[in-house]
Formats: C-alpha cells, sequence, structure tokens
C-alpha cells in the first residue's frame, strides 16, 4: 500500500508545480498585456483613419466570408460587410453549397446574375459551380461564388484563389464588422517596414442580445443568457490579455477564424487553409510562421485589442459542447503537424516558448484536469485526502480564478468599455463566481470528448445552430 501512497504523492507534487507554473503564465500575461494594450490606444489616438479610408495608395483588401446554412442572418451579414466605406474594397461571399435558400436570397436581394469569371487555381479546391455578381453598380463590391461543398478550409481557399487584392480578411459571415474594422486591420500591415507583417487578428465579441439594424450593431447589450454572457467574459480574458500579451512578444500562434487579415502572397505560398484540420484558422498561422522561420525572414503577427467584430455566441450546452470539442481537435491536429517545432531553437520564441505553451497549457490542460480530479475522487474514497491542505488550496485556486476575471473586466472598463451600465459590470462579475464549478467543467469533459474523438478518428465539424440577432430594441 506504501507504493500507492507514493504515486499518489508523486502525483499530486506534479499537478501542484504544473498549476504553479500556469499561474506563473497568467501573471506574466496579465501584466505584458496592459503595456501592450496602453501603447496601442496611445498610438490609436493620433492615428486619423479618415485618410486611410479615402487613400487610394491604402492596401488592397478582399473580404472573403464563407456560408454553409446561413439563410436566418445573411442578408444581415452582407448588408453589414458592404456598409463598410474603404476604397478600394472586395467583398466575397462563398456558397459552400448550402442545402437551404441562401444562395436564393443573396440573389434575389442584391440582383446577382451568373457571370463568366476565370478563377486561378493557385490552391487546389473542390469545383465551382458559378460566379454571381450584381446587375447593380451599388454593389459592385460583391461577389458570390457559389460551390460544392468541402467544408470551411476549402471555402476560403475558393476565395483566395479568386481575391483581387494583396490582402485578404477571413471572416465568418455571421459576424458583424465595426464601421472602421477594416481600416484599423490593415494599419499594421503598413508599418511593417523593418519587419514583414504576414497576418494581424482582431478582437472577438459576443453579439447576443445585442440590437442589429440593417446589417449594423446599434446597440451593445450584454448577453441575457447565462452561456453567451459568460463566453463574454471569457473572450475579453482570452482576446483583451492573452492574445495581446503573445503579440508584443511575437508569439501569437492562433488568430480567430472569425476574423483575420492575412498577406496573401504569403497564404498562397503556404498553401492556403489546410482541409486536413478543423482548426484550420489556428494551422494556418502556425504555417505561416513556420514557413518565415525557415527562410529566416522578418516577420510579425500582430493583434489589435479593439472591439472589431462581433459574432453570436451557442446559447445551448450542445452546440458549446460541439465548439469546444472541435476546437481541441484542432489545436491537437495543428501542434502534431507542426511537432518539428517543439523546444527546437531553430524557430526562436515560436519553438522555444509558443509551442510548448500551446502544447503544455492550452491542449494538455484539460487532460490534466480531468485525471486530476478522477485521482480525487479515488483519493477521497480512499481516505488520502488531507483536507487541512485541501481547502486552502483550493480557496487559493478559486480566489485566482475570480481575481484574474476581475482584473480583466476592469481592462475592459478602463479600455473600450462595452458595458456601460454598473448593473451589466456587476453580472459579469456574479458571473464568473458559478465559472468554477459549471462553466469551466464543462469545458474541460468537451475536451475529454474531443480528445476520444481523436482516438476513434473521428473528423466532424459540428453543426452550429444560429438564432440571429435582435432587429429592434425593446
Amino acid at each position: 500500500m506504501n507504493w500507492v501512497i507514493d504515486i499518489v504523492q508523486i502525483l499530486a507534487l506534479g499537478v501542484f508545480i504544473y498549476s504553479l507554473l500556469l499561474f506563473a503564465f497568467y501573471v506574466f500575461i496579465g501584466v505584458i498585456s496592459i503595456g501592450e494594450t496602453n501603447k496601442y490606444m496611445h498610438q490609436n489616438e493620433v492615428t486619423d483613419y479618415r485618410v486611410i479610408a479615402s487613400s487610394v495608395h491604402a492596401p488592397s483588401v478582399t473580404i472573403i466570408a464563407p456560408a454553409y446554412n446561413e439563410g436566418l442572418t445573411i442578408i444581415d451579414n452582407v448588408r453589414s460587410l458592404l456598409s463598410i466605406y474603404y476604397y478600394n474594397l472586395e467583398v466575397i461571399i462563398v456558397n459552400d453549397g448550402s442545402k437551404d435558400d441562401s444562395l436564393q436570397q443573396l440573389i434575389d436581394t442584391y440582383q446577382l446574375e451568373k457571370t463568366e469569371f476565370f478563377i486561378p487555381h493557385q490552391i487546389p479546391t473542390k469545383p465551382v459551380k458559378g460566379v454571381y455578381k450584381s446587375r447593380s453598380s451599388v454593389f459592385r463590391k460583391l461577389v458570390v461564388i457559389d460551390k460544392e461543398n468541402g467544408g470551411k478550409a476549402d471555402a476560403l481557399n475558393v476565395g483566395i484563389n479568386m481575391a483581387s487584392n494583396d490582402y485578404v480578411i477571413c471572416i465568418d459571415v455571421d459576424c458583424i464588422l465595426e464601421q472602421d474594422a477594416i481600416l484599423k486591420m490593415v494599419k499594421p500591415f503598413m508599418e511593417g517596414v523593418s519587419e514583414r507583417v504576414i497576418a494581424s487578428g482582431g478582437v472577438i465579441r459576443i453579439a447576443n442580445s445585442s440590437v442589429v439594424q440593417n446589417g449594423s450593431l446599434v446597440k451593445v447589450r450584454l448577453p441575457k443568457e447565462y452561456l453567451p454572457r459568460m463566453q463574454t467574459l471569457e473572450y475579453i480574458r482570452a482576446f483583451l490579455l492573452g492574445r495581446m500579451a503573445w503579440s508584443r512578444l511575437n508569439g501569437l500562434l492562433l488568430i480567430s477564424g472569425a476574423f483575420g487579415a492575412f498577406d496573401k502572397e504569403i497564404v498562397i505560398a503556404c498553401g492556403g487553409y489546410s482541409s486536413k484540420t478543423v482548426g484550420e484558422d489556428m494551422e494556418l498561422v502556425v504555417r505561416m510562421r513556420r514557413y518565415m522561420e525557415e527562410r529566416k525572414e522578418p516577420y510579425k503577427v500582430t493583434y489589435i485589442p479593439d472591439p472589431l467584430c462581433w459574432t453570436e455566441a451557442p446559447t445551448s450546452y450542445k452546440v458549446l459542447g460541439r465548439q469546444r470539442n472541435r476546437w481541441i481537435r484542432g489545436t491537437y491536429e495543428t501542434l502534431k503537424l507542426h511537432r518539428k517545432m517543439f523546444f527546437n531553437p531553430r524557430y526562436g520564441l515560436l519553438g522555444m516558448l509558443s509551442y510548448p505553451y500551446w502544447f503544455f497549457f492550452e491542449m494538455m490542460g484539460p487532460i490534466i484536469e480531468f485525471f486530476g480530479f478522477m485521482t480525487f475522487v479515488i483519493m477521497v474514497f480512499a481516505g488520502f485526502v488531507d483536507w487541512e491542505i485541501f481547502l486552502p488550496l483550493l480557496a487559493v485556486i478559486v480566489s485566482f480564478n475570480y481575481l484574474y476575471s476581475v482584473f480583466a473586466i476592469y481592462m475592459e472598463v478602463k479600455t473600450y468599455n462595452q458595458y456601460k451600465r454598473k448593473t451589466d459590470v456587476t453580472k459579469l462579475l456574479l458571473t464568473s463566481l458559478s465559472e468554477p464549478f459549471n462553466f469551466h467543467p464543462f469545458i474541460v469533459w468537451s475536451s475529454m470528448k474531443g480528445f476520444l474523438n481523436v482516438v476513434r478518428k473521428r473528423h466532424t465539424w459540428g453543426d452550429m445552430v444560429r438564432e440571429g440577432f435582435e432587429k429592434t430594441i425593446s
């Protein structure tokens, strides 16, 4: 029996050291994000974006939005994209074999007609059925491509092949962009002198319960339902703290597939989005970085803390579980594909810090937490738990989680302050109290199911059911 106690003690010590390292990374990320966010806001105050918007010398941009069965929201979303003021802009909607009336809605609303159009096949894709353009000059920026279903990555690759401009912004079609989103996204590309900016990301916010009129967000509201509200807090932490810190270190591995800008030349040179993973957004960024590292070319991946893009978050545990299942599988597949970089000094900070962090804390985190919990249950029944030590440690962990959430909310209030009512801030604070006992365990369990799908070699995407945005102010 002594050997069992020894093993349990070793496991407990390992989890304790792991937790200390994770806490240290969170503190480090929080401190770094403060400096980077303040730096960006200071620079942003003296930038006249009107000059960029109207300049013929501003970078040419193509927005690519894949759509599959998005009939509920597609007209509002496309209207939002077309309302963006930017001199050299093209909007490509890729209908990825939708089974609903998405394409017909677009044809009717925007007076589309099928045209003869040559699409370069720089990246291999599924066959294209047709290319549509509007008979009205009002919608001259709009191009709609109808293709056989091949998944999101394949749809984006068709858009990249079709894009006539130097930079592509890939978004989810259900997203609502701020009017100045494109201006702020292209600015880093214009500033890249000593280092080539190959990709740039923007903050994603939750639009549930907010009001959308004619494709524009007219009133920001904190989500009424628990799950979207919890995801609001989660997104604030991830985007305003985590990704800003990694951006400052130039170690960012992920730009959200919901909203990211890329240098089209580098994307094509890397072969476009991969259909071999359900995490095509992360995999492309890692592959682009690896491409630049192996050629010893100076480059940068940037991130913008402005809330530029609003999206609809899952409202049910079923849909949320599918999403997180897919996210963890995408992380695993990406890290596996690029395992050559793991602690490889050839790749600099990318190989020595970014990759190991994602491996140990983002991918392995749910596994360690799950088996740690199972070990704890066994220890309880075996009578091995020293409650005088365990309860204070649990209090420290829960308190740290809460303080980190409080810090993230504080940063949001001091910077962009999207939720201006004090009651909204209070609701966010109260919501964070339940996270360790409800939301987080569910995310861990969903991630574990994702790993089981990896073992079973299930490559499913999982339907994301949309409910649509609120249209009127009540």
